[in-house]
């Protein structure tokens, strides 16, 4: 069903969505999208830049380490 919109059935779309809410208010809810997404985007960053951390830990282990334990 979502396969035939089109750019045309998108135009109507955004059209009647900008009508029902006005332009302040679909203005204001773009912007939340957008702080959402960057906060969502930092988030993975941080998470992978922390596992990237860890596992270089774990790597680091000398053999004579690893004979002790």
């Amino acid at each position: 069903m979502l396969n035939n919109i089109g750019i045309p059935g998108l135009l109507l779309i955004a059209v009647v969505v900008l009508v029902l809410f006005g332009r302040g208010k679909v203005s204001s809810l773009m912007g939340e999208v957008g702080k959402g997404i960057n906060a969502f985007k930092k988030g993975v960053k941080e998470e992978t830049e922390e596992l990237d951390k860890v596992s270089d830990d774990a790597v680091d282990v000398t053999p004579k380490e690893k004979d002790k334990v």
